[in-house]
């Protein structure tokens, strides 16, 4: 007897089906049959079934003789299903990898409950979403099982078949089955919920539901949208059979009025003409189910449900299709205007504050487009704390990434009153990105941009390929990059790319990357601290895979590596960390493979530490593509290795500086047995790996030594005169025929390097604005 029967019912989605089907049998955990269901499809669907069922025992192929619908083709699958845990599947979705072998851990671990839930992510036919509403409930769930009598929030988990594992006992013994119609999955859905003793959950996203353009019954409007009170009388004929159930009726009847108020305010359902009549039936509905006493939960729709009690009244349509479709608009618009003019009355009031003068003891930092505290501005701040107490520092974020913020550290929202008051009055600026472009650059003050590492492809200007370059505005781009006064380099190789992707008007600082102080000094506690945190042994050799962007993906993420696969093929005594692009951490990608095995100790998530150079320095070794975390983690002088699968396409969609497999740190590998093969042979700490990374490092961390933070915050915080010599041996104070004063006093020479040779009176600075 298989650990899990899928039923699959199938009717006109030839073109989805082959999909299907190899997503559940291609699964890991393999103990398993599928009945797949032929609702009598006029297409090839019933052909593409047996040929499944010839060549693999474990697909069993059912062809009804007649067309009965969804609800009905999942029923005739019943019969024929042996497994512990009964799943349906939709024929025109998928189920992700590895699902059925974390139901089947899960299952173990909670001793078979009656039912166990788990996400989705819907795929529209323009692209995918994110993950469920419910993600949060079942977060929240952890590995108990639950009631819904205990727990009554879960009733808001999604009303469908396909997001559960029933054990097959409990779901026949009941004699729960799916009634013909439209929303079919609701009444099944609550009857098993109320009656089951021990629910689950499973914080994983299982299941790709496809939103089709076409086909899609749920957005074809209609008279098969009143199907939704069949339903729904079924559904309490189940609870008036059952008397011990008296106590879900109050719950089950705000979840149908909420759900038939759902349908009837969607226009791709209920049809204008319609409504009207819809609305009668909701009203004989309440009125049928109400229970004594009855009072909407707060979480509910409160004023719609309300406005139903006075049904008997006439004009309540009307009311309730002002509440739909114009009450909530005209608070929708009323909001739009409030912003509007509260984003005017701000800026007219920053146009005054910039008639104030500046403040040479105010500093502002951002990082990650005001969404992080780290990075290079950190390491400035956390220097100008210790050299230059006296220089206020703020930081500038946004709302939502208020809890990056450390304790104790002053900061601003952006557009608010405050932010747009510091942004007027502070000298000195430092980010790793540009300031948003309705920021007035004033004479006198600096702009420091500190870049967020080497660059490796192309940038700004030089983004010549359309897939790079779509969406992005280089113009606007280079407008902001205007305000730039100095841009922190580590390198020669950097030096020319920002002066070439950017040719705007700033100098160019020889100064080191500030936030690699930590790496070229040594970080020993904090590489401790880290490892402790994430409860990795001393002895345990520690693997970090950090992929970055793919600019020829919608979304701009794909797995080249099986990451399963490599962390078993480390071995006892490693353990792999994997760290996405920053921009990648909200994406749902990471949820429907990362976020799992991660809770599973197949590998550990470290995308949301917020000092990748923690990271780093807990790191024994570094597996990367075309991350610029490479040129960072050479200062170690560590192994590194380069997965460039898919280099070729890499290069011609985004474009690259050069060859990073001709010119690599380490050993190059092009798939996951060579990767795999790289770690188990010790090629990847070999001679030829220690002598890739030498010449790498001699290359791109030329610059780095340790006190480039001290550097930044002694020449513009504190107003000293550079140092002797620049950092590749150069006399700083010289003043020869092949040097040329700007309107700055700095000296630009003819290899168009600009050094400072002393403290510039920003005062008399000509004004950049934007």
């Amino acid at each position: 007897m298989p650990r899990f029967s899928v039923i699959v019912p199938v009717f006109k989605v030839q073109g989805f089906l082959r999909e299907c089907l190899d997503s559940v049998l291609e699964q890991s955990f393999d103990d398993l049959e599928v009945i797949a269901v032929d609702d009598c499809s006029p297409d090839g669907c019933g052909a593409i079934l047996d040929e499944y069922a010839a060549r693999d025992p474990r697909v069993k192929a059912v062809h009804l003789p007649q067309n009965v619908g969804l609800g009905r083709a999942r029923n005739a699958g019943l019969p024929h299903a042996t497994g512990d845990y009964v799943l349906f599947l939709d024929s025109d979705d998928r189920y992700t990898p590895g699902l059925l072998r974390a139901l089947a851990d899960r299952l173990e671990a909670t001793r078979d409950p009656d039912i166990l839930v788990f996400d989705h992510v819907r795929t529209h036919w323009w692209g995918r979403a994110g993950r469920s509403d419910a993600a949060g409930l079942l977060e929240q769930a952890g590995a108990d099982t639950f009631d819904v009598r205990r727990s009554p929030e879960y009733l808001r988990l999604f009303l469908v078949a396909w997001n559960k594992a029933y054990r097959r006992d409990f779901f026949l013994g009941h004699g729960f089955r799916y009634r013909p119609g439209l929303y079919e999955d609701a009444p099944v859905t609550y009857q098993t919920m109320v009656t089951a003793e021990r629910i689950a959950c499973l914080d994983r996203v299982g299941v790709e539901y496809r939103q089709r353009r076409q086909g899609a019954i749920t957005r074809t409007p209609g008279r098969r949208h009143f199907d939704i009170f069949e339903q729904y009388e079924g559904l309490f004929a189940f609870l008036a059979e059952r008397p011990g159930l008296d106590w879900a009726r109050p719950l089950l009847f705000e979840r149908a009025l909420d759900h038939m108020l759902f349908a009837v305010a969607r226009p791709e359902r209920v049809l204008r003409g319609d409504r009207k009549e819809f609305y009668r039936h909701i009203r004989a509905f309440y009125r049928r189910h109400v229970p004594p006493g009855f009072t909407p939960p707060p979480d509910s729709r409160r004023a719609e449900i309300r406005l139903l009690a006075l049904a008997p009244h006439h004009g309540v349509h009307l009311g309730l299709c002002l509440w739909r479709r114009g009450g909530k608009a005209t608070t929708r618009t009323a909001s739009r205007l409030r912003g509007l003019v509260a984003r005017h009355v701000k800026r007219s009031w920053y146009r005054i504050q910039l008639r104030r003068p500046l403040d040479p003891r105010l500093a502002v930092y951002s990082a990650g487009h005001s969404r992080a505290v780290n990075g290079d501005p950190w390491a400035i701040h956390a220097k100008a704390a210790e050299l230059a107490p006296r220089v206020r520092g703020v930081w500038v974020v946004h709302p939502d990434a208020l809890d990056q913020v450390p304790p104790g550290v002053e900061c601003v929202t952006t557009g608010s009153w405050r932010y747009y008051r510091v942004m007027a009055r502070a000298a000195h600026w430092f980010n790793d990105c540009n300031w948003a472009g309705d920021l007035v650059k004033r004479p006198g003050s600096v702009h420091v941009q500190t870049h967020r590492g080497t660059p490796l492809k192309h940038m700004a200007l030089d983004l010549d390929r359309p897939g790079a370059r779509h969406g992005t505005n280089v113009r606007g781009m280079l407008r902001r990059s205007d305000r730039w006064d100095v841009s922190l380099v580590a390198n020669r190789h950097s030096e020319g790319v920002w002066q070439r992707a950017y040719p705007c008007h700033f100098a160019s600082l020889r100064s080191g990357s500030p936030r690699n102080d930590v790496l070229v000094s040594g970080g020993a506690e904090r590489a401790a601290e880290l490892r402790g945190r994430l409860d990795i042994d001393a002895h345990e050799t520690v693997v970090l895979y950090a992929p970055t962007l793919r600019d020829y993906r919608r979304g701009r993420h794909v797995w080249r590596v099986g990451l399963e696969a490599l962390a078993a093929s480390l071995g006892p005594g490693h353990r792999l960390l994997v760290r996405l692009h920053p921009s990648l951490a909200p994406h749902h990608e990471r949820a429907l493979v990362l976020r799992d095995l991660h809770r599973r100790g197949a590998l550990t998530d470290v995308t949301d530490e917020p000092h990748v150079e923690d990271v780093l320095l807990a790191a024994d070794a570094l597996v990367t593509d075309y991350s610029a975390l490479m040129f960072d983690y050479a200062l170690l002088d560590r192994p590194i290795v380069i997965h460039a699968d898919d280099w070729a396409a890499f290069r011609a969609t985004r474009g690259a500086y050069f060859d990073i497999t001709a010119e690599p740190p380490g050993h190059v590998t092009r798939s996951d047995e060579e990767l795999a093969t790289a770690f188990t042979s010790g090629a990847w700490r070999d001679e030829e790996s220690a002598r890739l990374r030498a010449a790498f490092r001699e290359r791109f961390c030329e610059y780095d030594d340790g006190r480039a933070a001290e550097r930044v915050v002694r020449r513009f915080l504190l107003g000293e005169p550079p140092e002797a010599t620049t950092a590749d041996g150069d006399d700083d104070g010289r003043k020869g025929d092949d040097g040329r004063k700007d309107g700055d006093g700095h000296v630009r020479q003819d290899d168009g390097v600009v050094r400072i040779p002393k403290a510039v009176d920003r005062s008399a600075r000509r004004p950049q604005l934007r």
